[in-house]
């Protein structure tokens, strides 16, 4: 077994206190149940990762992830991190039923093998940029609520709000919860994230009650659910704001279709469902459709979010940046990493891999 073979892969809990519940269409999330994965390699060199999963985004649970993990990992041992790509799409394979828990994974496999390099993530990818600029969400709840989060994150341009929400939602909250941003924040650039939560009919009531109000967002991301990139379309036909898609591109292939059906105007990349490997490629078919590339995060740690930060300053020219929920955590369980000045995450501190090690 030479230096660079997985000698042992370990896996634990990582529960994170929140200070606020995070919500969106789907639900709220009060405590962040991720997991950390420690992949050590036969030289002594270690990786780390972690797994997000967010079950008001895809049904995704803690214990499903470490299920996942436990069952893969025997599996891993004597692999060769160099080969980074093919272990990439065994490990998605394998955990078919946990993007989050292949994510941790494969995000271990390539911490470990940029420390083994001695070199950052950020310069692995490609080092295009130092720096990223963060949006911050506005989740659900009222529109008094809407206001203060607005006033209380000034330091933010960018603002983006989650709209929708379970059978019965009534849109014309949502109206008035992103109006009273707009009053709050006249200044700042608004974002829509329905997460999938809204009617074609809803989607298009609610862009046109803002743009009669003069309020057009710079983007609308998956105003309806995942399986119809016709209903998509029509709502990105009719509303007149550009579309993102979210959870419906796990793959490359997912680009190519919304290209071809006139669905999207930008896709917003994940780690946590798609993986590192597979991310590459999505992020290379929405430049080669002409889509803009989002990159985006669950509720996740500075490890995870700074992966995905390491990833995007890499590529560069990311059109919009989306990571922000560590400012959600009452704790940061990492040392090291990229760290956030404003909006602004600051990615030289970081010198291997992503740069996280646990405390």
């Amino acid at each position: 077994m030479s230096s660079t073979h997985i000698a042992s892969i370990r896996a634990r809990r990582l529960d994170i206190p929140m200070k606020k519940a995070f919500g969106i269409a789907g639900g709220a999330q009060e405590l962040a149940s991720n997991v950390l994965v420690e992949v050590t390699l036969a030289s002594g060199g270690r990786g780390w990762g972690e797994a997000a999963p967010l079950p008001a985004f895809n049904g995704e649970t803690q214990a499903a992830a470490l299920d996942a993990i436990e069952k893969i990992a025997p599996e891993l041992v004597g692999a060769d991190v160099r080969a980074f790509r093919h272990l990439g799409e065994l490990i998605f394979e394998r955990a078919s039923l946990s993007a989050s828990a292949a994510c941790a994974l494969e995000t271990a496999v390539f911490d470990a093998l940029a420390r083994a390099n001695g070199t950052s993530l950020r310069a692995f990818f490609g080092g295009a940029e130092e720096q990223l600029v963060t949006d911050v969400t506005i989740t659900t709840g009222s529109a008094l609520d809407a206001t203060r989060d607005a006033r209380e994150f000034a330091a933010f341009g960018t603002l983006k709000i989650k709209v929708g929400g379970r059978d019965g939602h009534d849109v014309d909250l949502d109206v008035a919860r992103v109006l009273a941003v707009h009053a709050a924040r006249p200044d700042a650039r608004l974002l829509l994230d329905a997460n999938g939560g809204l009617s074609v009919h809803d989607a298009i009531h609610l862009a046109s009650e803002l743009r009669a109000r003069g309020v057009v967002p710079a983007l609308f991301e998956q105003p309806v659910a995942p399986g119809n990139w016709e209903a998509l379309a029509e709502v990105r036909a009719r509303s007149g704001l550009p579309i993102a898609i979210d959870e419906s591109v796990t793959r490359p292939e997912d680009v190519i279709a919304a290209h071809r059906a006139g669905a999207a105007d930008a896709a917003n990349v994940k780690l946590m469902k798609s993986g590192i490997g597979r991310a590459l490629d999505i992020v290379a078919a929405a430049r080669a459709c002409g889509l803009l590339p989002m990159i985006g995060g669950m509720v996740e740690a500075r490890l995870a979010m700074g992966t995905s930060a390491c990833l995007a300053a890499g590529l560069g020219g990311f059109a919009f940046i989306d990571l922000d929920t560590p400012l959600f955590l009452a704790e940061d369980p990492f040392l090291g990493g990229y760290v956030y000045r404003g909006a602004t995450l600051d990615l030289r501190p970081i010198k291997l891999g992503h740069g996280c090690t646990p405390r």
